[in-house]
């Protein structure tokens, strides 16, 4: 599977090398020189992970980070912070304002790929979670009924939206969603990504249960 990573970071240096090891090891990579331009890129499209420096000009990583910690569609989002700061104080903070990875500056490229990979692993749902959760999303709203919205919807989803609506409400994953409708699981990425938009939701789960609740699928 191929993760998107939106990049941020104020040095121009730094940012064009860590883009190029990034997708040298397989990601797809976005970047934007400040916070500002970052959250622009954000409303357009979420990435699966963004790692951050914390010292930048008019917003820092720090203000970034309770930004997008304050907005319900990316409270989980995993954040690596980049910085030259390696006090362990500092460490502290950035962890608790949420962050999920800290790296200080001059690190091993290496290391960075493989706290982003840990980081996306995490955040990957089991095929077993997922239908354990799906199970029990059905039987709670057969216990209160079924579907709730009085009057259909108009979310205005493209027809390969609720095709790949249905499939994560069977279960499946993106890897299984892309080969029943044989395109690619970046693709079934972005239309989950634009599910979430349409819906207001933050997760496959959160999705499902809207989808299920309003009788978008069965």
């Amino acid at each position: 599977m191929t993760h998107h990573i939106l990049l941020v970071d104020d040095e121009p240096g730094l940012r064009q090398a860590v883009q190029a090891y990034l997708e040298d090891s397989g990601f797809t990579v976005t970047t934007a020189a400040n916070a500002q331009v970052a959250w622009e890129l954000l409303q357009k499209q979420k990435p699966d992970l963004v790692v951050s420096d914390v010292m930048m000009p008019q917003v820092s990583g720090y203000e970034f980070l309770k930004q997008l910690r304050d907005d319900p569609r990316f409270q989980h989002l995993p954040v690596v912070f980049l910085t030259a700061r390696g006090m362990t104080k500092d460490r502290i903070a950035g962890f608790r304002a949420g962050v999920d990875g800290y790296i200080a500056k001059p690190f091993d490229p290496d290391e960075l790929v493989a706290v982003i990979e840990n980081l996306l692993r995490k955040a990957e749902p089991q095929p077993t979670d997922m239908a354990q959760e799906l199970a029990e999303i059905k039987a709670l709203l057969a216990r209160q009924g079924g579907v709730i919205a009085k009057e259909p919807l108009d979310l205005d989803l493209t027809p390969r939206e609720r095709s790949v609506l249905e499939l994560l409400a069977q279960g499946l994953m993106n890897k299984e969603i892309a080969h029943r409708l044989e395109t690619s699981v970046r693709n079934v990425e972005k239309y989950v990504s634009r599910l979430f938009s349409k819906t207001g939701t933050n997760s496959r789960t959160e999705l499902v249960r809207f989808a299920l609740e309003h009788g978008l699928a069965k």
